[in-house]
């Protein structure tokens, strides 16, 4: 009697594939679109000088444009939110040709899109203490203290090593696994280059960049087959 092997053995996961592939797809789409919406927000709210990087400055930025600062907030939630998915589609695309370059990248970005994720939730209780009134002193010392934490203060630290390192890994290896052309890897990699830079709508500049980057992965990610690559042999990807 032939025993049969692993390989032999249909994928459980064969009748969702195109759903996974789909979901995957628009993610990588929508998710950096609504980051060029919250950064070109926030860059024209800073236009004309302030920032948010200390209490005063966010408590006057969150004052002077309140509106616009909460529906900036929102896309960046839903942006972060989508952006573990949209992580997850490239992860799949390098998974043959960058594999361990892909793995550090993407587990990287994602990581640091979830302590996004908490940072901009953590922002709406600005515009909470802007909207209620009452000594700006003291709405400066909370904020303060809430970023001086030290059980919170690894959220920051994994946030700027998954937004920068993470993603320019990541675009790394769409640039070496070649599944979705060089300019995807090369979007990717522009992103965390144009967010250190300071001038007016740089970030708007390099979430563009970015979303253009993850748009081709997304049409390479549709256009493969949906099982393709879904079970690679043991221990292939560690050679890698």
């Amino acid at each position: 009697m032939i025993t049969p092997t692993y390989s032999d053995q249909p994928d459980p996961f064969a009748r969702t594939a195109r759903t996974r592939v789909i979901g995957l797809a628009a993610a990588m789409i929508v998710a950096p679109l609504l980051q060029i919406a919250a950064e070109t927000a926030h860059s024209a709210m800073t236009l004309h000088g302030g920032d948010d990087l200390e209490p005063s400055g966010d408590l006057a930025l969150a004052s002077g444009h309140l509106a616009l600062d909460r529906w900036a907030s929102l896309a960046a939630l839903l942006g972060a939110l989508l952006f573990v998915p949209a992580v997850l589609g490239v992860m799949r695309l390098v998974r043959t040709g960058a594999a361990r370059l892909g793995l550090v990248g993407g587990v990287l970005s994602a990581a640091g899109y979830i302590c996004y994720f908490a940072m901009v939730f953590q922002g709406f209780t600005t515009d909470a203490m802007v909207t209620v009134g009452g000594s700006t002193s003291q709405h400066e010392k909370v904020l303060q203290a809430v970023l001086d934490e030290p059980l919170t203060l690894w959220v920051y630290l994994l946030f700027v090593l998954g937004n920068i390192v993470g993603i320019f890994l990541l675009g790394l290896a769409l640039v070496r696994a070649r599944t979705a052309g060089r300019i995807a890897g090369y979007g990717l990699m522009a992103w965390p280059v144009l967010h250190l830079l300071d001038f007016p709508f740089a970030e708007t500049l390099g979430a563009t960049a970015l979303a253009a980057g993850f748009g081709l992965a997304a049409q390479a990610l549709h256009r493969r087959p949906a099982t393709a690559g879904s079970s690679p042999r043991a221990y292939e990807l560690l050679r890698r």
